[in-house]
């Protein structure tokens, strides 16, 4: 039974819940960061931004930053939750954590790092738990946990206990407040709490959860279970609201003043309200309208009036004060919406799925948007609503099944038999009698008699579906264009019963081509954009031709136009919308063009529409729901972009990587220098236009590389690799929606050149020059001495060569000479062989003849004879001759002999050179009157001296050393 009654419980939470939802008629963006995104805890308690526009978030895993781009996580050194964070204005990042207070500085590299101040707490003061909450007052910096504050000053730190306890701590436009449960509500003032009433008024137990500053001595102060009240002079009032029966269970966690008399104020599980002065709710968001959750920890105003809510799961930014909203009639199935009509203090929206409406404030709030959204379908009105338009006073709808008015929050059929388009009323005159209708089947003529419309049928002569007309009441011709067909003239019947003359403009006409052309009126000139540009009509000559005033439209296929009250032209092209401001002439051209980026891919392609209430209402078709533009805060808001180098590392061919910039404060450190071996360089730059992300783009430039700027990108990152030595300077800038730059961020940085390229590389390297030089030098020097050697060498072996020539004659000379010798001693030794023989012969002839001798006498005469023949053998002349011939013939011989065997002796040389003339022993013997016996015997000695073997021949031997060449 219990678990019935809880589930009731819950459904009738949720369902007067529901009952309480209110909103405005247009919605701002919201954009959903999950934890996923951000990659850290899921919770999130407080948020700050410092000057640069970088937003910062109390988080379970540490202090999570966002720069538009990135998101980093800083842990504390313990890993506590960071359950309060708070920006001083001078560029520290005050946080607090369990046990763990300090603060986040950029050192010298622009990066976050932690500074503890835990160390400067007494000491038996430093179990403290959560601490909740920072506040500013001047330069004194207050944490508050449970059971402290810490007043953190001139680098000290003095405590303030509570009676009970301490809950709640704000600063309130300077002024410090803090909430103890037992003394109520304190005020610090000369460096003492002092209790701004005696006695608390509020509930015993009540908690405050914010303060907020309402008035003149008046202070807006919201508690977590007992609603909101004024505290004005030391009293508590409670301020009544509508959710007054609902903050029981939809717990209060923040409030914020938002300006313009309008409050934020955040629940758990209730999501969060804008109220006004008066306790009105203007907008409640919650999980239905967008929001992640329901449960909101803290609110954060940012530097441009939006807000970031720090959630129980994820973060959100809602752009509440963006120039552009969304206009959603049903909340459950976003249409898309082809026209908007303000008509009778009412708003219509034309949708696929029918027409709606709601009332609106218009005499209270500038921006129609703002209003309570009270949307209805209106009756008999499903299907496709192409037009909204007022004719006559009347409201018409281009209807996917006729033509319809609107009559008492319902819609009369006024003809059922085709599809409209469009109205075009002929005349000037209110009320006009006829009105030409675009339709699916060409056009039709509506009559008004006054009272009512009524379908006079078509106008015969047309049958194509025709959206885009005008009705030229001067000259009783209405203009037409299909853009597959061509643009066309129909003049009409003075009944509007049929087309009387049918003209097609051609190429030949002036239009650069016939197909994707769009006829309009604007400026009182009939005008035809072209994919080349924009064509005005010329009636004199009855063609177009190219207009200068709207040059800034050429090259742009443009396929919507309208002109508004104050004169200025509306244009969309590819789902771009643009705008021709003539209330903001530039010196080359009438006119200012604004683009307005947010909306790229948002309105609805083929069936564009603008209607332009005022500056600050102008209604655009969308793709999903309507939009509204307040054009005159989005030129207040187009302001220089911001800027922001955010982190810029080097590396090297590893991927090693070396941090040269966090991004953390402006870039006012000296140039870095860069071993060659890091000069591979990546820069991550971003802007803090949180509403515009998708719409930022940048441009960047590496002076020293590059000479031009960038082409404009989304693209938040650029690298560089393999930079040759030098120096560098890195720009970037972005530019927002309208076109406006932001000023130049710079990071100057030095590759130093290589090992081999340094300038004591190169000292030694012109060493090494000099040394090459003189070692050049010296090897020429060489090479001309071995040159002049060599030629000196070719000379002396020219000199040698004809020595050797004129050797060669002289030893052919002595060869013949040795020649002719040789005969003589040939000849000579055969003399003296021969004498000798003859002597011999007579020797032994006189000796027979002496031995028959019987005469003493005559024996001893014959033996004196045989004296004589001795003595003649052995005193010849001849013989002397022949041993100087000898050896004048052999002196050639007898050198390289003795040389070769320098123990040889003087008869030893003779016998050789006797060998060397091949004679026998016994002629041998002969000239040198031995026996033979005695030759052979000389013979075996000489052998053993020149060492030569048995098998040699001897001969053989002595003639190796007759040559000459040897």
């Amino acid at each position: 039974m219990n678990r019935y009654i809880f589930l009731l419980s819950i459904f009738l939470l949720i369902f007067c819940g529901k009952a309480d939802a209110q909103r405005t008629i247009a919605m701002p963006q919201i954009v959903n960061y999950s934890s996923k995104a951000y990659q850290g805890g899921v919770q999130n308690w407080g948020i700050t931004q410092d000057t640069q526009g970088i937003m910062y978030f109390a988080n379970n895993e540490g202090l999570l930053s966002f720069d538009g781009r990135y998101w980093h996580v800083y842990p504390l050194p313990n890993l506590t939750i960071v359950r309060s964070v708070c920006y001083d204005g001078k560029g520290r990042i005050y946080v607090g954590g369990q046990d763990e207070i300090g603060y986040f500085a950029a050192d010298e590299k622009g990066m976050l790092i932690y500074h503890s101040l835990v160390e400067k707490i007494p000491v038996k003061d430093r179990k403290f738990a959560d601490v909740w909450h920072i506040a500013l007052s001047g330069e004194h910096i207050f944490f508050q946990a449970n059971n402290h504050i810490f007043h953190y000053y001139q680098d000290k730190i003095n405590v303030d206990r509570s009676h009970s306890s301490w809950q709640y701590m704000a600063s309130v436009e300077g002024a410090l407040y803090a909430q103890d449960m037992e003394r109520g509500v304190m005020h610090y003032e000369n460096g003492v709490w002092k209790t701004i009433a005696e006695k608390n008024p509020l509930k015993k137990g009540a908690i405050i959860t914010g303060i907020a500053a309402y008035g003149v001595d008046t202070l807006l102060v919201a508690t977590m279970k007992d609603g909101l009240f004024y505290l004005i002079k030391g009293n508590f009032v409670p301020k009544p609201t509508s959710m007054d029966s609902r903050f029981s269970t939809n717990r209060i966690s923040s409030i914020r003043f938002l300006g313009n008399d309008l409050f934020a104020v955040s629940m758990y599980p209730g999501g969060m309200l804008i109220i006004d002065k008066s306790g009105e709710i203007v907008q409640r968001y919650s999980y239905g309208e967008g929001l992640q959750t329901n449960n909101i920890r803290d609110i954060f105003k940012d530097r441009n009036g939006n807000l970031w809510l720090a959630l129980d799961d994820g973060i959100d930014y809602i752009a509440v004060n963006s120039a552009i909203k969304y206009i959603y009639p049903d909340q459950n199935t976003k249409l898309g919406t082809y026209s908007l009509r303000i008509f009778n203090h009412k708003l219509y929206l034309g949708t696929s799925n029918g027409l709606y409406a709601t009332p609106y404030r218009g005499n209270a709030l500038d921006n129609i948007g703002m209003s309570e959204a009270k949307f209805e379908k209106i009756r008999h009105s499903d299907g496709q609503i192409w037009s909204v338009q007022e004719v006559n006073g009347r409201l018409l709808i281009g209807h996917e099944e006729g033509i319809f008015e609107v009559v008492d929050d319902e819609v009369r059929p006024i003809h059922t038999a085709t599809g409209i388009w469009t109205y075009q009323a002929t005349s000037r005159v209110f009320p006009s009698q006829n009105v030409v209708v675009g339709s699916y089947l060409g056009l039709r003529h509506l009559l008004f008699d006054g009272r009512n419309f009524v379908d006079n049928g078509p106008i015969s002569g047309s049958d194509e579906t025709l959206r885009f007309v005008y009705y030229d009441d001067k000259n009783h011709v209405v203009w037409v264009s299909h853009p597959y067909r061509g643009v066309f003239r129909l003049s009409l019947s003075a009944d509007f019963k049929k087309i009387i003359q049918h003209k097609r403009y051609e190429v030949e006409d002036g239009l650069p081509a016939i197909l994707h052309n769009y006829v309009f009126h604007i400026r009182n000139d009939i005008l035809v954009s072209t994919p080349k540009g924009v064509y005005i009509y010329d009636a004199e000559h009855d063609n177009f031709m190219p207009t200068k005033q709207y040059q800034a439209l050429v090259d742009i296929p443009i396929q919507y136009m309208t002109e508004d009250k104050m004169g200025n032209v509306w244009f969309a092209s590819n789902k771009r919308l643009g705008l021709l401001d003539f209330s903001r002439p530039l010196e080359e051209s009438p006119y200012t063009v604004s683009y307005f980026p947010e909306l790229n891919g948002e309105i609805l392609g083929g069936f564009e529409s603008v209607y332009v209430h005022d500056a600050e209402n102008v209604f655009i078709s969308g793709q999903k729901g309507g939009i509204i533009l307040n054009y005159k805060a989005y030129q207040a808001h187009a302001s220089k972009p911001s800027m922001l180098l955010r982190m810029v590392k080097a590396f090297d061919s590893d991927k090693k990587e070396q941090l040269l910039f966090g991004g953390y404060h402006h870039l006012d450190v000296p140039d870095k220098e860069l071993r060659y071996t890091f000069n591979s360089l990546q820069f991550n730059f971003s802007s803090t236009m949180y509403d515009q992300q998708e719409q930022v783009e940048f441009s960047y430039m590496l002076e020293g590389l590059e000479t031009k700027w960038s082409a404009w990108s989304n693209r938040s990152e650029k690298e560089y690799t393999n930079l040759p030595a030098g120096t560098y300077v890195f720009k970037v800038k972005s530019r927002n929606g309208m076109g406006n730059e932001s000023e130049e961020q710079r990071f100057s940085f030095r590759v130093a050149p290589p090992w081999y390229a340094h300038p004591i590389s190169y000292m030694l390297y012109v060493g090494l020059l000099l040394v090459f030089i003189f070692w050049l030098l010296g090897l020429q020097r060489k090479n001309l001495k071995e040159r002049h050697r060599d030629e000196l060498h070719v000379r002396q072996l020219e000199i040698e060569k004809k020595e050797k020539e004129v050797i060669k004659l002289r030893n052919e000379k002595l060869e013949a000479e040795l020649g002719f010798k040789d005969k003589e001693l040939a000849n000579l030794t055969m003399n003296i062989i021969q004498r000798g023989e003859v002597l011999h012969k007579i020797k032994d002839n006189v000796t027979q003849t002496m031995n028959r001798l019987e005469d003493k006498e005559g024996q001893q005469n014959f033996r004196q004879l045989i004296r004589l023949i001795r003595s003649a053998e052995r005193t010849n002349d001849d013989w002397e001759k022949f041993n100087a011939h000898i050896h004048h013939a052999n002196e050639n011989f007898f050198f390289k002999l003795k040389k070769q065997h320098p123990d040889l002796t003087a008869n030893e040389l003779k016998l050789c050179a006797l060998l060397r003339m091949n004679l026998l022993s016994k002629e041998i013997a002969q000239l040198m009157h031995v026996t033979v016996k005695a030759v052979e015997v000389s013979r075996y000695r000489l052998r053993k001296k020149l060492k030569i073997d048995s098998e040699v021949i001897l001969y053989d031997y002595l003639m190796q050393y007759t040559r000459s060449d040897e």
